[in-house]
């Protein structure tokens, strides 16, 4: 709704109010600024006296500009001309620099929210003490992820009018003022995400607290009872307290810290309880449903990912509250809850990674057929449907995940809405039916690791306007590849390796200027190498392993695969030399950059409904590749990986020295090929090579001492060559083994039996090398992955692990806050279709 409370068409300069959307989300209220900004801009030109910027319009009371994208521009100076803005709200509009010292001008400011989803804005000079100072009738601070880095200014806590604050992940330092908890207005107090800030067991006034979300920082290991006590001023007895209190908490946000102990059972009791996220902690023990089925209210409820067992044996389906949000994810349920039978508004479920067995029943595809927005069911042990759906009938669904189950039969179709569809790491067995096609609103397409069969429907290509992920890995399809991708087309991804799929390369594929990844290794696919593919400027990833690739690469005859970080190329039948030109164009592998440690993906679906769409529905790309010999399965892909391999093919001459240039490099595998000539020396650039194979070539000369310097050098083979002399020493090179020399006659040394005639000549090239038990690698870590299965590790829990956390928090407080808004609006639907 766009709330105009006065807009004056004949003169712009008494203006008192613009354009105010409430109570909806990002991709919602952007249409409406939009439109807002539009409407502003047409009374603008209505009036040729008036100026054409709105930092002209001195008589603002209220400015809404949120969720829109400024380019990450600065807060232009000007806006402190606006002295009479009571309301500013610039939240989610990709800003960035120093908040402007104009600012202070807007002394009358009420409300002030200038959040971000990641770092953008900095208040470090001017700092947050002086704006504390200059903006002193504040009920509202909203400052979520911008920089701060400082303490929290003790002024703070005699705003006796503030009534929300949050303060997420803003590097905020120091003692937490305790005299904040003592406000008398205060409803909403959000510092998660500050490790570095303290904060003292203080106490809020009860009367007042209406939501809470946690400020306990995630460097405090505590448990559940201790945040009760904290945050909801917990007496001795307890009986008082429910009595007192429990009807002015609404919402509990804990979600995604590190929370021990069990759930206490005194929370049922809080009878107005509409909201409870405790998703993503250290809880444990077992916690019986019907207790929560009691709060008649609850329409958001997440237990998932903790320790929980939950008991659904007491749960009825009479009198149980109607949810909206349930995340029962990795709650040790054995089967699919009784209560759901009477859900009919849930639009997001989220059942995966339990011990659900069997059957899918015919009533649980048939809960909340008009609402279900989401549905992930996947990481059980499902083995098919109870009654064989033709068509799931969830009308309104746009993701739907049912990975890693055993379901079996053919590929069920989901409906038209659906936007991502995840049933991979099953047993499904025949053709892909053509009808697929008609899912014209298809982005994400996951079909791999079952054992389907056929040709792929040609019609594919006509997706090309919206399928952005495609995987179809580990089937048994066969036939060409659809060629008819078209102008336009949106695929991010194309995944479809270990098949028997024939033919050329799709030379339509170049007009999929999006794409990422393409994986058409181990397939049956004779070509020459698609040098065109060089046009592709954000593609990362290519592999083209184990095909029938023949012939010699041409030079690029312009820059192209500026973006390149992983090509395979192995067990192919390539010939001629390696250009220096391929691998002085690769410009991403030369720049080390630690600042790249994410993983390389996609959220699934649009977030306007639930912006935690990273959270529960990120999509991580995955590839296979060999080392040592082994096959493992990257289920993530670091963004910082890069890689070469060109084994089993038949190139010739020498190794250029310009691959030294590479500094970003992680794995070289050169071998089984016809090289000759010396092993440059300015391979000891690259510092973070840890796989390093030129076995089975013909290369000759001494081993460079350099390559002693790869202090992260863990697997090294030059074994079948024409080497001779001293095998270097010193860090690295004291760990390998004889059978990774073997096959070269004239080197000598350890770990070679054959001692060297000079051994003062044996190069020692030893440095002083620091250890850091805190240092990753990027291959051990990946290592962990292949060889222990589904993991996250140091990489995932550290990086992306603070970006889920900050999006999920704010789906919920969004999806609280539109909650009564989109019951009102079911309500309206039913009575208009009764």
């Amino acid at each position: 709704m766009i709330v105009i409370q006065r807009l004056n068409l004949g003169n712009l300069s008494k203006e008192k109010e613009v354009i105010a959307a409430h109570g909806m989300g990002c991709s919602v209220m952007r249409k409406l600024i939009m439109l807002s900004a539009l409407t502003l801009l047409i009374v603008v030109s209505m009036a040729p006296s008036t100026p054409t910027t709105p930092f002209r319009l001195v008589h603002l009371h209220s400015l809404n500009l949120a969720c829109n994208d400024f380019n990450l521009s600065q807060i232009p100076s000007q806006i402190g001309r606006l002295s009479r803005l009571t309301h500013l709200n610039l939240s989610f509009s990709s800003l960035s620099g120093q908040i402007p010292q104009q600012i202070f001008n807007l002394s009358r400011l009420i409300s002030l929210d200038l959040s971000l989803y990641d770092y953008g804005l900095k208040l470090h000079n001017p700092s947050f003490k002086d704006l504390v100072q200059h903006l002193t009738n504040l009920k509202v601070l909203h400052l979520s992820s911008v920089s701060i880095s400082s303490r929290v200014p003790k002024l703070l806590a005699n705003f006796s009018s503030l009534e929300s604050i949050r303060l997420i992940d803003g590097g905020l330092q120091g003692e937490f003022p305790v005299g904040i908890f003592q406000l008398p207005n205060l409803k909403i107090l959000d510092l998660s995400e500050n490790t570095d800030l303290k904060v003292s067991q203080g106490r809020f006034h009860t009367h007042s607290v209406t939501f809470a979300s946690l400020f306990i920082l995630t460097s405090q290991i505590i448990t559940l009872a201790q945040v009760f006590f904290i945050l909801l001023d917990w007496q001795s007895n307890q009986d008082h307290y429910f009595a007192t209190s429990r009807s002015q908490l609404d919402s509990l946000a804990l979600s995604s810290n590190e929370l021990q102990g069990s759930i206490p059972s005194n929370v049922s009791r809080l009878k107005n309880l509409e909201g409870l996220d405790l998703h993503s902690n250290n809880l444990v023990g077992s916690v019986d449903l019907s207790a929560f089925l009691q709060l008649k209210k609850l329409s958001i409820f997440i237990l998932s990912f903790n320790s929980l067992t939950l008991i659904t044996k007491n749960s009825t389906t009479a009198s149980t509250p109607n949810f909206d949000v349930l995340g029962l994810a990795s709650c040790n349920l054995a089967g699919f809850p009784r209560f759901l039978h009477s859900q009919d508004q849930l639009e997001f479920l989220d059942l995966s990674s339990n011990n659900i067995q069997g059957k899918i029943p015919s009533w649980m595809c048939g809960i909340s057929t008009n609402y279900l927005d989401y549905l992930n069911l996947s990481h059980n042990l499902l083995s098919g449907f109870e009654k064989e759906p033709a068509l799931f009938q969830w009308a309104q669904i746009r993701i739907l995940d049912l990975r890693s189950n055993r379901l079996h039969g053919s590929l069920p179709l989901p409906p038209s809405s659906t936007l991502s569809y995840l049933i991979s790491h099953n047993k499904l067995v025949g053709e892909v039916s053509a009808l697929l096609c008609k899912l014209s609103a298809l982005e994400t397409l996951d079909l791999s690791f079952n054992n389907l069969s056929g040709s792929l429907p040609h019609c594919l290509g006509n997706l090309s306007d919206s399928l952005s992920l495609l995987d179809l890995r580990r089937n048994n399809f066969n036939g060409s590849i659809p060629l008819t991708w078209r102008t336009g087309c949106r695929l991010r991804m194309i995944s479809i390796g270990y098949n028997q799929l024939q033919g050329k390369v799709p030379r339509t594929l170049a007009k999929c200027s999006s794409l990422e990844l393409i994986d058409f290794g181990n397939n049956l696919i004779i070509d020459r190498f698609p040098s065109w593919l060089r046009n592709l400027q954000d593609l990362r990833i290519l592999i083209l392993r184990s095909n029938g690739f023949y012939g010699v690469i041409d030079k690029p005859q312009a820059k192209g695969f500026s973006n390149l970080r992983v090509i395979d190329l192995s067990h192919n039948s390539f010939t001629g030399k390696l250009s220096s030109i391929h691998f002085e164009i690769w410009d991403a592998m030369k720049v080390i950059n630690a600042s790249l440690m994410t993983y390389m993906g996609d959220s699934m679906g649009p977030n306007d409904w639930f912006p935690a769409g990273a959270y529960y529905g990120q999509y991580d790309y995955s590839m296979l590749m060999y080392n040592k010999g082994l096959e493992l399965e990257y289920r993530k892909i670091p963004s910082i990986l890069t890689a070469i391999d060109f084994s089993y093919n038949k190139f010739e001459g020498e190794i250029p020295d310009i691959i030294g240039n590479l500094q970003q490099l992680y794995l070289l595998n050169l071998s089984n090929n016809l090289l000759n000539g010396h092993i440059p020396s300015s391979l000891a650039n690259l510092t973070e090579l840890e796989c390093l194979d030129l076995s089975r070539n013909m290369l000759s000369g001494k081993l460079p001492p350099e390559l002693s310097k790869l202090t992260f050098l863990s697997s090294f083979d030059v074994s079948y060559n024409q080497l001779e002399g001293s095998i270097p020493r010193g860090n690295q090179f004291d760990t390998f083994e004889s059978n990774q020399y073997e096959g070269n006659k004239g080197l000598c040394g350890a770990p070679l039996k054959k001692k060297c005639e000079n051994f003062e000549a044996s190069p020692q090239e030893r440095s002083n090398v620091v250890e850091d038990d805190d240092t990753g690698s990027v291959f051990e870590f990946k290592w962990m992955i292949g060889l222990i299965g589904y993991g996250s590790g140091f990489i995932f829990g550290v990086v992306v692990g603070h970006k889920i956390t900050r999006k999920k928090h704010d789906w919920f407080v969004k999806t609280f806050g539109r909650k009564q808004q989109h019951r009102s609006q079911r309500v309206n639907r039913r009575r208009s279709r009764s």
